[in-house]
């Protein structure tokens, strides 16, 4: 038999759910009484009691997670270029004017808080480039993050001050001077290495590694940020790989075989994660380095152990030309928009 004192615990159970049911189950705010009249349950009705007078139930603002973007559907057969290849066959995007959202990749890399930074050479007569490339670097390059502007040169005092955006920076390197624009070449890998393990990783989430006698003529932004980065050369972009300017001796360590390549990759232009960067710097000047004990110079320098380095390790993600330009050069339908170039000038004259 059940006893009367089981039973009345029972019932008192069945009454303070039946309450708590009532009070929060219809979506008005309710209070739970501050009085059960059960005295086996009394510590559970206390606390349930002494919580429901400080918490109510009522309609909340909706929180938004996600900025809201509104942009044209994207369509599977529909693609915006048609008349280039925008993807590689190792899956890798090569970004084309309309071939990206820049909305969508800010809204996806700004609350990343990211720094970038760029290094750039002005050594001998090319500091007269300095000045306009920062100037249209701030116009146009990755506007609205944070940039480091690292500038090695042989001659600091050179180097003209320009007016920076909040949240951006110029660093000056100081680096000694060499002989012949070859060996300052050939020594760029050398610099950008030990810099990145010296300092800029501690400063900086991605590294792009840029010729200093460029412009930049139209926005550069995160469409361009990935693992690893490499621009295809405006020179060969529309020519079979039997004419890439490889290097093509077996006893460089740049050599790629004939019948082999996918691109051919400029050397003013790469970059990606800093710790990439490091890992890639650190590759070529080992293979230049090599090449120099055995007394062969690449046809092309870093360009070409660049190249024999992005053969085998594919880069996660391809620049058009029109990240890659050239001043010289009449603009092909197929360039929509120019975004950084290089300037026309008297090579002869200033790396003599």
């Amino acid at each position: 038999m059940i006893s009367r004192r089981v039973l009345g615990s029972l019932v008192c159970l069945f009454v303070t759910t039946t309450v708590i049911w009532l009070a929060v189950g219809n979506g008005k705010v309710h209070y739970l009484p501050y009085y059960l009249p059960c005295p086996e349950i009394l510590q559970v009705s206390q606390f349930v009691c002494h919580y429901s007078k400080k918490l109510q139930y009522t309609e909340e603002k909706l929180i938004q997670l996600f900025p809201q973007l509104f942009y044209q559907q994207p369509r599977v057969l529909a693609p915006k270029r048609r008349d280039v290849l925008t993807v590689t066959p190792w899956l890798a995007p090569i970004i084309w004017e309309g071939t990206f959202n820049s909305d969508i990749l800010d809204s996806a890399y700004r609350p990343l808080n990211v720094t970038v930074g760029v290094t750039a050479f002005a050594v001998g007569k090319y500091t007269r480039f300095v000045g306009r490339f920062l100037e249209s670097a701030e116009k146009h390059f990755m506007k609205g993050y944070r940039v480091y502007y690292y500038i090695f040169t042989d001659n600091p005092e050179t180097i003209p001050n320009v007016q920076l955006n909040p949240g951006r920076r110029v660093v000056v390197v100081p680096i000694k001077k060499y002989s012949s624009w070859q060996e300052i070449s050939m020594r760029r890998m050398e610099a950008i290495n030990k810099h990145i393990a010296e300092r800029s990783h501690q400063e900086v989430d991605y590294l792009f590694c840029l010729d200093i006698d460029m412009v930049f003529y139209n926005t550069w932004g995160p469409e361009t940020l990935g693992d690893t980065v490499a621009a295809i050369h405006p020179g060969y972009f529309n020519v079979p790989r039997s004419q890439f300017p490889y290097e093509r001796r077996s006893s460089s360590a740049a050599y790629i075989p004939d019948g082999e390549g996918d691109f051919y990759y400029g050397g003013a232009v790469f970059g990606g994660l800093v710790k990439k960067v490091y890992e890639f710097t650190k590759t070529c000047h080992m293979t230049i380095l090599t090449d120099k004990a055995n007394g062969i110079m690449a046809a092309w320098q870093e360009e070409s152990h660049l190249n024999r380095h992005f053969l085998s390790h594919k880069p996660s993600k391809v620049l058009s030309p029109e990240y890659l330009w050239d001043d010289r050069k009449p603009k092909p339908p197929e360039i929509h928009l120019i975004r950084f170039s290089t300037l026309d000038k008297n090579y002869k004259e200033i790396q003599d």
